[in-house]
């Protein structure tokens, strides 16, 4: 099935004015999304997951569109297992609205009052942040589990997923609004933009009236458009450029365990290591077994000067596959079987080379001593900072938020996972008796 047949839409030029008419209602929507109940919300979010699980054959055959016209575009066989709807990812999806179910309600949360010389007493309440546009690429997963983070956080939210996943989300929003209906909530909620014309987007992200952030999950080509173009505020990371420095202090050991963990468990994912930093004095003790269990997995190896001496004064047997680091696989996120070494002769150059060239996303130190562990999750400027663990923790589940709606490295409003705090704000309370200020 050709593209173009997949959603009867209004010409390109139309476009702009339909996301608005979106953002209208969004906001409308908003007010109601923001003083429903916490029972109210976990209603609509277990209507969904009941849902989900009831028209599980809906969603795969609006899914088989998506991947046929996949298959026919040629992608690989990783795009098309990020866009499969299998039985399993279907009832994953389920399972994770029903977790957030489980997660407390933030929104009304009053923080303990200051009473003020005045007489006023002064508190903070968390509120939503309002509407969120969340612009995506291939997995249809992510339509369920962000409406479900913005439902629970009392906002509305406009989805705009990738033109491969149209039917599937299209599907998708008819169980998210009816289960909203059913909980008597507003439809538009939950909107998720039914055309495959890019001018959508560009609407989006210069919404400013009517959408309050934009949280963007994609390549780095679709960030790095919405840096440049956005005039919305945006929770967002660029590269997740991230580093493991072993100390000479540390377990040998544990530090291959967890180096291996962190580059190899996983190879996509943004908080998978890149560079591994070592110290020289443990270098050979460390990298000889080391990049024998890469090698073996089929890790491309790219070394510094330092780090291919010592290998070869170690007698490495994988020498002749060892490649030279250049200036650039410094600053180069793989997500792939590719890793950048380096050998340090200190922790203070460990340092100065994570915050050059990291992109602030999570860093680990490997040391047995607390000291210089402490200092290093001080100065390291990243949004998550480790010590002797993988930076595959880097993770909303794993920290404990229950889901994430992306991971952030910005300094401002939201850093690291950003769960269900993430999508809120907070608002100052204060209360007097007739006070007047003199």
């Amino acid at each position: 099935m050709p593209l173009t047949d997949v959603v009867v839409e209004n010409s390109a030029s139309s476009v702009p004015e339909m996301v608005l008419a979106i953002g209208k209602r969004a906001r409308i929507a908003s007010r109601a999304m923001a003083k429903a109940s916490t029972a109210q919300k976990n209603q609509a979010l277990l209507y969904m997951a009941q849902m989900v699980r009831g028209q599980t054959e809906t969603l795969k055959q609006a899914n088989a569109k998506d991947l046929q016209r996949a298959k026919e575009a040629g992608h690989d066989a990783a795009f098309i297992d990020r866009l499969a709807l299998s039985d399993k990812v279907i009832e994953t999806m389920a399972q994770g609205v029903e977790q957030i179910v489980a997660l407390q309600d933030l929104i009304g949360q009053v923080t303990p009052s200051v009473k003020r010389p005045t007489g006023i007493e002064v508190s903070q309440m968390r509120v939503p942040l309002g509407v969120i546009g969340i612009i995506y690429e291939s997995r249809p997963n992510v339509t369920i589990d962000a409406a479900a983070l913005c439902i629970k956080s009392g906002n509305a939210t406009i989805l705009r997923g990738g033109s491969e996943a149209i039917d599937s989300n299209t599907a998708l929003a008819k169980m998210i609004q009816a289960s909203l209906e059913k909980a008597g909530l507003p439809r538009d909620g939950v909107q998720v933009i039914e055309t495959i014309d890019r001018a959508a987007v560009g609407a989006m992200i210069t919404m400013t009236e009517y959408i309050d952030v934009i949280v963007p999950r994609g390549g780095k080509s679709l960030i790095a458009r919405l840096m440049a173009e956005s005039r919305v505020p945006m929770i967002k990371h660029l590269d997740g450029i991230c580093h493991t420095y072993v100390d000479d202090e540390a377990d040998i050991t544990k530090s291959i365990t967890v180096c291996d963990n962190a580059k190899t468990q996983r190879y996509s994912p943004c908080n998978a290591m890149e560079t591994l930093l070592v110290h020289s004095k443990v270098a050979i003790q460390l990298l000889l077994p080391l990049c024998k269990i890469y090698q073996d997995k089929g890790v491309e190896l790219r070394v510094c000067r330092k780090t291919k001496a010592i290998l070869a004064q170690g007698g490495f047997a994988g020498m002749s596959a060892l490649k030279d680091a250049l200036e650039e696989d410094w600053t180069t996120e793989y997500l792939a079987p590719i890793l950048s070494i380096k050998t340090v002769e200190s922790m203070d150059e460990a340092i100065e080379h994570i915050n050059h060239y990291g992109s602030h996303h999570t860093d680990a130190i490997m040391t047995e001593n607390l000291s210089k562990a402490a200092r290093f999750l001080r100065e390291v400027d990243s949004a998550s900072v480790m010590h002797n663990a993988s930076t595959r923790f880097a993770d909303g589940f794993e920290f404990g938020l229950g889901a994430e709606i992306g991971i952030s490295n910005d300094k401002l409003h939201a850093r690291g996972p950003v769960g269900l705090e993430g999508l809120t704000s907070l608002k100052y309370i204060v209360k007097g008796d007739g006070s007047i200020r003199t």
